[in-house]
This record gives C-alpha cells, structure tokens and sequence, in this order.
C-alpha cells in the first residue's frame, strides 16, 4: 500500500461540520486537507437547501438552546461560542444575505445553499484547505494510519490529528451510511446506537385513506401528546399524511419523545385538534346544529371549517353511530386518536440520534480513547428537531473541534 505524504490535518467529511473544522484550523495557519467519498462536499447540505435552507432560528437563545434537550449542558459551550446570532454573521461576512421568516426561521435571501457553500468553499481553497473527493475513509490499519481507498488505489495517512465529520445514518446514498460506528467502537470508543430522529411515523390507516390521501397535507392542527415522564405538551403547526402514516414538520417537534415511547412500549398515541382556533364548546355547538339535507361533509365544512383530508380522519377513527353523536363527533374533532406503531427507516430520516457518545469525549470533541481524533456534527449523541437546531448545532460542533485541534497541536505536536 503506497504511503501519501501526511497532511498536518485530516479531516473525514466535507459536510458543514467538517468544513467549519476546517476553516477554524485554516484561520489557525494549520494546513488542512478534507477528504469526502461523494462526487463533491456537502451533499446533504445542499439537499437540505432544495426546499429553502433553514440556517439557524431567532428566538430567544435560552429557548434556542433549550431545543437540545437532555444534550444542553454538553453542547452549551459550543453553542455559546457560535450562538445563532454569531452564525447569522459568519454567513452575511460571506456576502450572503439573510431573512427571518414568519415562523423565526432565518433563511439566506436566496433560500438555497449552493450559493453560500459555493462562496465558502472558495474562501476555504483561497486559505490554503485541500479537498479530496471521491476518498471514502475505510477506518484505521493495524499501524494506525487511516485508510482511504479513491478511484486510483488506496491511501495509509498518519496526519498529525484528525477529524471525523461523517454525519449520522440518514440519507446514505449522499455519503451519511454510519459505518464509521464499528470501527469506532473496536477502538473503545462508546458508541449509543443509531436511530430515525425528525423522521416520519407507520400508523395503520385504511387502504381507502392511503388510496386517497397519501401526500395530503394536514395545516393548521394541534399536536397533543404525553411523553413517557409525564409531561403532556401541545404544538400548533402543519404536518402531512403519507402512505406509511405521518410526517412533516409537526411530527418532527415530537419524533424524541414518540420514539422513546414506542420503544418502552411499543405503540405511541397522540391527539390531533382539527379545529384548534375553535374551542370545544363551539364546535360542540356547531356540530349540534340541524344539518337539513346537506350531507355531513358539506356540514363539517360549513359548520366547523373541515374539509377533505380532516373529515377522512374522522372516518378512521368513528363508525356510523358516532358520527351521528354530536357530543362524540365533537371530541374526537379535538382530540383525534393517531396510534404509531414504529418509526420509518433511518435511511428515510431527516437526521439521527444515537452515535459517538458524549462519555468517550474531552471538552474540545478528543475521543478520549484517541488522542489526536476529534468528532463533529452528527456523528456525535445528540439531536434536535428541525427549524435551524440541526445546522447550527453541527457548525458549532465543527468550530469546536477546529478550535480543539489548533489546542491540540500545540500542546502536544512539536
């Protein structure tokens, strides 16, 4: 196996987060070099952007950090170092615009993220950064150099540290497969198992509701659910039905908690309100109101504002006599029962949970196991939902590490 010169740093990726790590070391005067397996960087990234690339959100940053979790006190200090103001900047110093939409989400003027990674990539290569395409990691050799196999061979690196910014599991046909995971862990690293995180949910809707309604959204509903401590939370939003079941931006808030819920008990419930500008005594009474001889979807419309996909729902859920039954038809249009019974495939998933576990990390994202390798962005345990958490938290993720690196090399690379 040919030996390649050994560049001083290697980083394995070239999503946001290894790119972040790669323009702290560049700023550094640390010289770099990013390996990726796809055709060219940031694939998932870009996808990301299709639909308008949400980079961050502007509430209060106390809210905005509590969207971590259970995770907050392990990424507060990256956070912290790149709050979502601070990140809003970073991308205005490269020439790119942003807007803050209704919801708070901020979004560059564009929407896309082929300009602003187009524009990055070009200040990283003006700083010295090498990218390598094409180079998919296959782990370490028995002597500890990394291999690389690319269209023309194999590569056997032994840079002076490294950077691992593989992403998770979700979409692995852009490059995140998670097979990292194993060779990881038979190098002691503590490993939490992958799993669909801001995916979609089967429920067992009838042929007829798939036939009809498959890709259907669903606006203006309220999620009621109560997760396995307790707690009961309601979110107001859109979400859409598929074949499969549910899922859209709505069902993402909740997909940690209905996940942790299928998995201790194998089945999740949570309540839809159809009519949440409506409080259950007016529907009660509109429901209640003689229909004459229109029929009862024409009523529903008129009366309480359900249409198509709404009134669908409720035959799911109700037989003839209920329907008849003001007082039930009424409840159920503020509480629909929606069971899940799993969550879809993680490669259908927007991200994952699960991965390098915070316990096998220093402060600066070292595998303690590893001196000198450091993780960033997804590949680490911890999640978030979507509206800006996800991106912010990978780049903030990718400057920590960076940042560890340049600490890294001078404290222990003479």
């Amino acid at each position: 196996m040919p030996e390649y010169t050994a560049p001083q740093v290697a980083i394995i990726g070239g999503g946001p987060a290894g790119l972040m790590a790669a323009e702290a070391l560049s700023l550094a005067g640390v010289q770099v070099d990013v390996y990726d397996a796809m055709l060219s960087l940031g694939r998932k990234f870009l996808l990301a952007g299709i639909g308008g690339l949400n980079i961050t959100h502007s509430e209060d940053y106390d809210s905005f950090c509590a969207r971590y979790g259970d995770r907050r006190p392990q990424l507060q200090a990256m956070l912290d170092r790149l709050p979502p103001a601070a990140l809003r900047a970073w991308v205005h110093d490269l020439g790119i615009d942003t807007f803050v939409g209704s919801s708070g989400r901020v979004f560059p003027t564009q929407m896309k993220a082929a300009p602003l990674l187009r524009v990055w990539l070009h200040r990283l290569r003006s700083a010295g950064v090498r990218f390598h395409v094409r180079h998919r990691w296959l782990g370490w050799n028995e002597d500890g150099a990394l291999r690389l196999v690319h269209p023309n061979g194999e590569l056997a690196l032994k840079p002076q540290a490294t950077v691992l910014a593989l992403g998770g599991a979700s979409w692995p046909q852009l490059g995140s497969d998670g097979a990292w995971a194993p060779w990881l862990q038979a190098r002691g690293v503590e490993i939490t198992p992958l799993q669909s995180a801001n995916c979609g949910f089967d429920v067992a809707w009838s042929q007829h509701l798939r036939e009809k309604f498959a890709g259907a959204p669903l606006k203006s509903v309220a999620l009621t659910f109560t997760d396995l401590h307790g707690h009961t939370e309601q979110r107001q939003g859109e979400m859409a039905i598929s074949a499969h079941g549910v899922e859209g931006s709505l069902i993402y808030a909740f997909s940690q908690r209905l996940r942790e819920y299928l998995n201790a008990h194998g089945s999740a419930v949570f309540m839809l309100d159809l009519a949440p500008g409506r409080d259950a005594a007016r529907v009660l009474a509109e429901v209640g109101q003689p229909r004459g001889s229109r029929s009862l979807s024409k009523h529903l419309q008129s009366r309480v504002g359900l249409t198509g996909i709404k009134v669908a729902l409720l035959h799911e859920v109700l037989g003839k006599e209920q329907f008849a039954d003001a007082a039930t038809l009424a409840s159920t249009i503020k509480a629909l029962p929606i069971t899940v019974h799993a969550t879809r495939p993680i490669a259908e998933a927007i991200s994952t949970a699960g991965g390098v576990s915070f316990n096998s990390l220093d402060q600066h994202l070292m595998l303690t196991a590893l001196p000198g390798t450091f993780v960033a962005g997804e590949m680490i345990d911890w999640q978030a939902s979507t509206g800006g958490y996800l991106l912010t938290a990978c780049f903030a993720t990718g400057r920590q590490a960076g940042l560890g690196v340049v600490q890294w090399l001078q404290t222990h690379v003479s």
